[in-house]
């Protein structure tokens, strides 16, 4: 009697599987979103410039007055805040360049950890120019009377008005490049969750 155990065949066909990564639209989103609000403050920081006559001393009834300019590279903070800004502009322009072209020149799986490391960077770069730009501000708002800083933003309104805005444009880059940096270091550690196709 014959058997009549069938036996169950599998044909193993390979399976190619579209090795095209996935773009990760909202890391991408995000870097347009970064480097607009870094451009942007870099922008209105480089041209912030304001000239005003002021009376400087008083001799009898006579006014003796001076035309002062306030512009942003008279204080080395504001000119850091300016190329840290234009860095991490430059920063997200390339990035977004490597994201969208670099996939297929990935070597080794090298361009994820070089875009974490430099995301880091830039980060960290940012965030001390900020900081250095803040703490000029203020002293400029409000001076300080131990030092016996006098407060210009009295007199410059204007300067100090765009001054601020660049502050607060690059404050919103600052966060956005924490963001990007977190979710590169995420990347990192698990590339298939995001930067490969299921």
């Amino acid at each position: 009697m014959a058997s009549t155990n069938v036996e169950k065949v599998e044909l193993g066909f390979n399976v190619v599987s579209d090795t095209k990564p996935k773009k990760d639209w909202v890391l991408l989103s995000l870097r347009v979103i970064a480097f607009l609000a870094t451009a942007s403050a870099t922008i209105v920081m480089a041209t912030n410039k304001e000239t005003k006559n002021l009376i400087v001393a008083t001799i009898g009834s006579t006014s003796i007055k001076a035309t002062i300019t306030a512009k942003f590279n008279q204080s080395p903070a504001f000119v850091f805040f300016v190329i840290a800004n234009a860095s991490a502009s430059l920063h997200n322009l390339v990035m977004i360049a490597v994201e969208t072209l670099g996939p297929q020149y990935d070597y080794k799986g090298l361009r994820l950890a070089m875009i974490a490391i430099l995301d880091m960077l830039v980060m960290g770069l940012a965030s001390s120019g900020d900081g250095a730009a803040s703490f000029i501000s203020e002293l400029g708002k409000n001076g300080n009377k131990d030092a016996r800083w006098n407060k210009i933003c009295d007199k410059f309104e204007n300067y100090c008005s765009q001054g601020g805005g660049a502050l607060i444009a690059s404050f919103i880059g600052l966060i956005l490049l924490l963001i990007i940096t977190v979710m590169s270091i995420t990347n990192l550690i698990k590339p298939n969750r995001i930067n490969h196709a299921p």
